[in-house]
């Protein structure tokens, strides 16, 4: 039985008016810190960017209070300065020697004043944060600079700037200037602040060599659109641009004596690849983890070209090659390679050694029956989650016998899964060896992170590049030799001219492709380039010349990874002199904030390590979680706290003990599969049940781990009156998932030793008088959502006490049959999709599908340059996905329950349902509201809506607007719907019922009451014509 709703809407009452205070409270402490003015300036002239960060606030308050300064800059940025300026003082940061602020930093502690390290990192983001007090009515302006050379990916360079005020502000504004003297080719926008009423704010305007985009919501704006004065604008805004390229591929430029070459020639062919993948699958790689390897390293198989060898190595405790030789990328032989990743099992040790010894055999083999082939570039590509535990465990030792194997021919490029593994050891593994290191987050985009990766490596163009210039024109040049130039990327050389260096500069690129030496050759005149940098709009003072030190300090950060004892000594020496001399925050030195005499708090920023997150789970959104552990498990309640006495008395839970009475260890015997009948047992009384949330599918099996594997009993209903219980230690979470996918149960639910399953609107499943239940819900099979998980209080009845319990190996279970209830009015559907029709201004026609339809073709016009596919599965009674794909510009958009996958240029980008977006590029369009409605189109161009619905008939669902752009040569399942359609006459019996002939086929359409979801959930009800395919 449900437990009455008045006992549920005391417990939500009792919850909503403690969160109600807290945001009172919170929200007043705000408001009495105004933040009245935030702008960000951004520069960048020839790939380097200059950001500048001013905050205007003022203490509105008859009391002191504490403004906080926080802010979000790319990993690769360097902090050049920081200051406060409070009452007309200004109070600025200094930057020094790391030992020297660790001696400041140890000496505030000792005068009884907190020195707080500021230092936080995110996927792609570091945060600054400075606090400080502030007086009654005084003012104070935090101003932050930052530095960053923007790399090349996948043919664009990214310009990442967020704002997070954390309140509405009233003067806001953002203004990047761009300068590229080679020419802009493309440039496209992206945020997740800018909504339909702001559009008009954002203005990008640009010409052959200049771009300006600026963001600047009007105050008019604002009286024109009440609800955006209250807005807090809290997100990001991308600038993705590339520049004009020639077959010569370079471009010399200089300014103030100093020059920057940029490398990346068009029109070469790609070298053939000879790859191992070596891939771990021990006992830590289980559930989602070795899932999301399979499902990449499949869809990398598939990428594979056919002048391509390669071959697979699994390893754990023991490592073992799927086929004894590198065999040719044929279809038949990916095929076969896709069949065995998708079997690959996790369990067992982590023997890195050895399977990095196998790869290396492999190769020279290969090499050695002279089976690579000539021009051919050798790789090997390690994934792995965790430290070396079994063979070879010590990671200098590792390292050592790899870089010895290889002896410079083969390059190693390490993958390192999650935060369990040391960032430090893959790094130098990788660097010793010619590649590079990356660490996969784990996230619902860990498989797209894998093939993105993948992407960057899997177009080598040339091998052995090298650059050289007169030895009389230039002085102290940065990298000038480099083993591997991959499509899409770009080599960046930086130096001084000479004082007596000759007028034009001239420089010679020479490397090797799979079938011939190569080389290129380019000049520049040093008084024209001096010219062009002369627009102080788009540059700043002597950008150029801290350009050079910015790539000098990474590229010997760099070389000090896998350089000996006395060379990083001498490395990192002549890195920290140029950190201090261009004034940069880097891995080396700190900034130490100084404050107003008196201030409780003095803090130093660093240069965060990529290691100092192991062990950490950083989440890679932008909605930030309080977190406590329940029973060993992390579980991400907002605005809670373990040292919240009221709330963990509620909860009944406790930090030591494990969640409500169990202990952290069972220590009893399990059977590895039994099942029996549910025993009838007296119904309980209603209890309204405690809860925190978490997403089942990751918490069942991880509690089964968690707790030393006891049985893991689930309640699995069947469409008859009896339940059927199945006690089952779960070998792999992905396995009991599957079996929870495939097993054909309509309910489930799940007992541990007193824990328990509850999902929203869930039924009592057993219930023994005075006690807990285990409850149901239905399973809406094959997808699973998050839901709520229960737990039970410490004080749980005894067996003795409950007659319909049954006991199995030490675990109490309580089984009772449910009596059936007469169902409730079956919910007024969603349709599958939503088509204005042809020549009316109202009338619009819903689509419903009767049967599971594979891969079909929606809609296809080749006029418009627009395709949409999708799969239907009927047992899920919508979409699985849908993927809509563009000619020009070229993208391709694929949706899943999930989430939302943009691919352009090979380059993927991921976005979550309801995650504001407004994206703009040449020719399209794509916005997405918090209703989780995303649309693509634009000026010309028919709009496709895609929503994931999770109303009744939750899934997938699509939309057209802007219909009459359809060309005459539109086709497809839906797209049938927009040549010549005939409407019979209604028929006599039933004027709600027409026949709708399309293409000599006849349809039944009948007038039905539909949900309207293209202005998003909850959605309207609307009366359409309604055909079922």
């Amino acid at each position: 039985m449900k437990p009455p709703a008045t006992v549920h809407t005391c417990g939500f009452m009792l919850v909503l008016l403690w969160l109600l205070a807290v945001l009172q409270t919170n929200t007043a402490q705000k408001n009495d810190i105004d933040v009245y003015s935030l702008t960000v300036d951004s520069k960048v002239s020839s790939r380097f960017s200059h950001t500048v960060v001013t905050s205007r606030v003022v203490n509105r308050a008859d009391t002191v209070q504490e403004a906080t300064f926080q802010m979000e800059l790319p990993k690769k940025a360097f902090i050049t300065n920081f200051s406060m300026v409070i009452d007309g003082v200004t109070y600025p940061g200094n930057i020094k020697e790391k030992a020297a602020a660790q001696e400041q930093y140890s000496a505030a502690v000792a005068q009884g004043k907190s020195a707080g390290l500021v230092k936080a990192t995110g996927r792609k983001t570091e945060q600054f944060q400075v606090s400080v007090s502030v007086a009654p009515s005084a003012k104070v302006t935090f101003e932050l600079v930052y530095e960053e050379l923007l790399r090349r990916h996948l043919g664009v360079y990214e310009l990442l700037l967020k704002v997070q005020p954390q309140q509405p502000v009233k003067h806001l504004q953002m203004d990047i200037h761009i300068f590229e003297p080679q020419g802009i080719s493309f440039l496209e926008t992206e945020s997740t602040f800018v909504t339909n009423e702001l559009v008009d704010a954002l203005t990008i305007s640009q010409n052959a060599t200049k771009a300006h985009i600026l963001f600047k919501p009007a105050l008019s704006q604002k009286q024109k659109t009440p609800k955006l004065q209250d807005t807090v604008l809290d997100g990001s805004l991308i600038i993705r641009y590339d520049v004009n390229r020639t077959h010569s591929g370079g471009s010399i430029q200089i300014e103030n004596g100093y020059f920057v070459h940029y490398f990346a020639p068009e029109g070469l062919s790609t070298m053939p690849k000879n790859v191992v993948f070596v891939i771990d699958k021990s006992g830590s790689m289980s559930g989602r983890k070795i899932q999301q390897t399979r499902e990449a390293l499949i869809k990398i198989l598939d990428d594979l070209s056919s002048k391509d060898q390669f071959n697979l190595i699994v390893f754990s405790g023991r490592a073992a090659q799927w086929k004894p030789a590198l065999v040719p990328a044929s279809v038949e032989n990916v095929n076969e390679a896709r069949s065995f990743a998708s079997d690959i099992q996790a369990f067992g040790g982590t023997n890195i050694n050895d399977a990095m010894q196998m790869a290396v055999q492999l190769l020279d083999s290969s090499n050695r029956d002279e089976l690579l082939p000539s021009g051919s570039v050798s790789l090997i590509i390690l994934l792995t989650d965790g430290d070396p535990t079994e063979g070879e465990i010590n990671p200098a030792r590792i390292q050592e016998n790899v870089r010895e194997a290889i002896g410079g021919r083969y390059n190693v490029f390490c993958l390192g899964f999650g935060f369990h593994v040391s960032y430090a050891f893959l790094e130098k593994l990788a660097l010793d060896n010619g590649g590079l290191a990356r660490r996969i987050y784990e996230d619902s985009d860990s498989a797209l992170q894998l093939q993105d990766f993948y992407q960057e490596v899997a177009n080598p163009l040339l091998t052995a590049v090298a650059f050289e210039y007169p030895s009389n024109a230039v002085d102290e040049v940065t990298r000038e030799n480099f083993r591997l130039f991959f499509k899409g990327s770009e080599m960046v050389v930086a130096g001084k001219l000479r004082d007596q260096s000759p007028d034009v500069l001239s420089a010679r690129v020479s490397g090797q492709t799979h079938t011939q030496n190569i080389t290129f050759q380019t000049e520049s005149s040093v008084a024209e380039q001096e010219e062009e940098f002369q627009s102080p709009k788009y540059i700043f003072h002597n950008f150029m010349e801290r350009l050079w030190a910015y790539l000098t300090i990474q590229q010997l950060l760099e070389q000090s990874v896998s350089a000996s004892d006395a060379e990083r000594q001498a490395l990192e020496t002549r890195a920290l002199n140029l950190s201090l001399r261009y004034s940069f925050v880097t891995p080396l030195t700190s900034m130490v904030v100084t404050k107003p005499e008196g201030q409780e708090q003095s803090q130093v920023a660093e240069k965060p390590a990529e290691d100092e997150n192991r062990h950490k789970n950083v989440h890679s959104g932008h909605t930030r979680f309080r977190s406590h552990v329940i029973g060993g498990r992390q579980s991400r309640i907002t605005g809670v706290s373990p040292a919240e006495p009221s709330l963990a008395h509620r909860r009944r839970w406790s930090a030591q003990g494990g969640v409500s009475g169990i202990p952290p260890s069972f220590g009893f015997g399990f059977h590895t599969s039994s099942k029996m009948r549910g025993l009838p047992g007296p119904p309980g009384p209603p209890h309204a049940p405690d809860f925190a949330l978490a997403n089942w599918e990751d918490a069942l099996p991880t509690l089964a781990f968690s707790l030393h594997q006891p049985p893991l009993c689930l309640v699995l209903g069947m469409s008859s009156p009896g339940y059927e219980l199945s006690c089952t230690p779960p070998h792999s979470r992905a396995l009991l998932v599957e079996n929870l996918r495939s097993g054909g149960y309509s309910r489930w639910g799940v007992c541990v030793a007193g824990l328990e399953g509850l999902a929203p609107g869930g039924r009592q499943v057993a219930g023994p008088a005075g006690g807990r239940a285990c409850s149901e819900r239905l399973l809406p099979s094959p997808r699973l959502f998050p839901d709520v998980a229960a737990l039970t209080p410490a004080s749980a009845p005894s067996a003795a006490s409950n007659p319909g319990r049954a006991t199995s190996r030490g675990v109490d279970i309580k089984i009772k049959e449910t009596t059936t209830t007469a169902p409730d009015p079956a919910p007024i559907q969603a349709p599958s999709a939503i088509l204005p029709l042809p020549g009316q201004s109202v009338e619009q026609l819903c689509v419903d599908f009767k049967h599971s339809r594979g891969p079909m073709n929606l809609l296809s016009d080749p006029d418009q340059g627009l395709e949409v596919t999708g799969q239907y599965e009927e047992k899920a009674a919508g979409f699985s996905w849908i993927k809509v794909t563009f000619k020009n510009p070229q993208l391709q958009v694929h949706v899943s329950p999930e989430h939302v996958v943009v691919t352009r240029n090979r380059r993927n980008s991921v976005y979550k349902w309801k995650e504001t977006l407004f994206s703009v590029m040449p020719g399209l369009k794509m916005t997405m509201d918090k209703m989780g409605l995303l649309l693509l189109g634009g000026p010309d161009k028919v709009t496709v809506g895609l929503l994931s619905w999770d109303g009744p008939g939750e899934g997938l669902r699509v939309l057209l607007r802007d219909t009459d752009r359809f060309s005459s040569h539109v086709s497809g399942t839906l797209g049938q719907f927009y040549q010549e359609v005939l409407w019979g006459s209604p028929e006599a019996s039933d004027d709600s019922r027409r026949t709708l002939r399309v293409h000599g086929s006849d349809y039944s359409a009948t007038r039905e009451l539909k949900v309207d979801y293209q202005v998003g959930p909850p959605g309207t009800e609307v009366s359409c014509w309604t055909v079922e395919l």
